[in-house]
């Protein structure tokens, strides 16, 4: 039994925030359902920002049981 790392990311719009952390959600849960992942170890999510600080998009990485 091993772990291994899967990173999503997302670009975050103004107004349109909500909508797209529920697609990554979804990005992530069908990823799991697809691979037929029993058992999660950990989660995180990081902000990427631009120039001026301002947020424009979010890093998911979900570490998993192989």
């Amino acid at each position: 039994m091993g772990y291994k790392v899967k990173t999503f990311g997302m670009e975050l719009r103004p107004l349109k925030a909500m909508q797209e952390l529920s697609a990554l959600d979804a990005m992530v849960n069908a990823f799991v359902a697809e691979n037929g992942v029993k058992r999660i170890v950990s989660v995180s999510d990081s902000p990427t920002t631009d120039d001026k600080g301002e947020t424009i998009g979010l890093v998911r990485v979900v570490a998993y049981e192989d």
